[in-house]
């Protein structure tokens, strides 16, 4: 850059009063790069304890009681019909009893209400079994 000689007909030079700002900007730039190197690196990830190996085999099989509604709303207690509701939550007291219970499949017919499926799944709840399924869904789908 050259310097600015002022009017023509003076004999003293005019000084330039502005401040060079380049050294500044570079020794930002560098305590920039320096930030940006040190900062460490964020990472999302959930560390976790995963269990090495494979499990055990179950012992022995679940023990699986059945219970079928029928179209009408007739309950099925593994293949014999009940008489009222009363004997069902007799059966249920029973299973719930058990110290290891066993898993109870309920598997109701595509026609059935629906008040009668959620009675039995009301009395099962009530009772504490904690074992409870639907079983044989596919029929629902179209």
């Amino acid at each position: 850059m050259g310097m600015n000689l002022g009017k023509s007909g003076s004999s003293e030079p005019e000084m330039i009063m502005d401040i060079n700002t380049t050294p500044l900007i570079d020794v930002m730039l560098v305590l920039l790069i320096m930030l940006i190197i040190t900062i460490p690196i964020q990472t999302h990830a959930v560390k976790l304890n995963m269990p090495v190996g494979n499990p055990p085999p179950p012992t022995a099989p679940p023990v699986v009681v059945q219970v079928d509604i029928d179209f009408d709303g007739t309950i099925i207690w593994n293949g014999e019909d009940l008489a009222n509701s009363g004997q069902l939550e007799e059966n249920f007291k029973q299973v719930v009893a058990q110290a290891d219970q066993p898993e109870v499949h309920l598997r109701p017919n595509k026609l059935v209400a629906y008040k009668s499926v959620a009675m039995v799944m009301a009395a099962a709840q009530r009772l504490g079994v904690t074992k409870i399924g639907l079983v044989g869904n596919e029929q629902f789908v179209n």
